[in-house]
C-alpha cells in the first residue's frame, strides 16, 4: 500500500489502510463521492454568496466572516483528518465555513483589483475549472497516469511548498518581510505557477485515490471523506490561481 499516496494532506497513504468492509450496502463508490463532492461545493458556493454580498454592505462584518470562516474551517479540517468517520457530519459545515472564507477574500480581490483586472474573479473561478477538467480527462485518459514516482514527486513537493508557508509566516510574524511572495516580480508569478501547477496535479491523485478505496471495499463514510479531500484540494488550487492573477494584475 505504500505505493498509494496522494499529496493531498487529508488523503494520504495511509486514508483506506485496514478500512475494507463486506457489507455490499455500505461499500464506497466513486459515483458515491461525486454526488458527496457535488453537494460540498454546493454548501461552499452557498457560503461563499452570502459573504461576498456581505462585503458589498458591510466590508468589517465580511471580514469577520473571513476569519470564522478560516479558522473554523481549519479547525474542522483537522478534526476530519484525524476521525474520518465524522466526514459525513461536519464537512458539509466545512465547506459552508470554506465558502465564508473564499468569498470574503474574492470580494476583497474584485474590490482591490477592479481597476486593473475587473474580471479577476470570473477568470479565476474559470481557471480553477478547467484546470479541474483537464486533470480529470489526463487522468480518465491515462495521458497522465499516478505512478509512484509520480506520487513521490508531487508528494515532495506539496510538503516543501506546506514548509515554505510557514516559514514565511513565521518570519513576517517576527517582521521579516520575505517580498516576492507578495510582489509582482518575475520571481514571485515564477513561484505563482509552480504552487499552481502541483496544486492541480494533486488532483490527480485524490481522483486515483478515490477509485483506489471504492475497488477496496472503503466503508460508506470514505465517500464524504474523499469529497472532503477533493474540496480542500480545489480550494487551494482557486486560490493560488487568485494569487497568480492578482501578480499579473498589478504589474500593468
Amino acid at each position: 500500500m505504500g505505493m498509494f499516496k496522494s499529496g493531498n494532506a487529508v488523503i494520504s497513504e495511509k486514508t483506506f489502510q485496514n478500512l475494507a468492509v463486506t457489507d455490499p450496502s455500505n461499500v464506497m463508490t466513486v459515483r458515491g463521492a461525486l454526488n458527496k463532492t457535488g453537494f460540498l461545493f454546493l454548501m461552499l458556493i452557498a457560503g461563499a454568496v452570502f459573504s461576498w454580498y456581505k462585503f458589498e454592505k458591510d466590508p468589517q462584518s465580511a471580514i469577520t466572516l473571513m476569519w470564522v470562516g478560516a479558522i473554523g474551517g481549519l479547525i474542522l479540517c483537522l478534526i476530519i483528518s484525524f476521525k474520518k468517520q465524522t466526514a459525513p457530519y461536519l464537512a458539509p459545515a466545512y465547506g459552508i465555513l470554506e465558502g465564508l472564507f473564499v468569498g470574503a477574500i474574492s470580494a476583497y480581490y474584485n474590490f482591490a483589483f477592479a481597476a486593473k483586472m475587473p474580471n479577476i474573479i470570473f477568470n479565476a473561478v474559470g481557471l480553477t475549472i478547467g484546470a479541474a477538467l483537464a486533470m480529470f480527462l489526463l487522468y480518465r485518459f491515462k495521458i497522465i497516469k499516478a505512478t509512484a514516482k509520480f506520487r513521490s514527486i508531487i508528494f515532495t513537493a506539496t510538503a516543501g511548498i506546506a514548509i515554505f508557508y510557514v516559514i514565511v509566516l513565521v518570519l513576517r510574524l517576527c517582521g521579516v518581510n520575505v517580498g516576492f511572495m507578495h510582489d509582482s516580480s518575475l520571481l514571485g508569478i515564477g513561484l505563482s505557477l509552480f504552487i499552481v501547477a502541483i496544486a492541480a496535479l494533486n488532483l490527480i491523485l485524490d481522483f486515483d485515490m478515490i477509485e483506489y478505496g471504492a475497488a477496496n471495499n472503503a466503508p460508506k463514510y470514505m465517500e464524504w471523506y474523499s469529497a472532503f479531500g477533493l474540496l480542500v484540494t480545489v480550494i487551494w488550487l482557486y486560490l493560488e490561481i487568485l494569487r497568480l492573477l492578482s501578480r499579473f494584475a498589478s504589474r500593468n
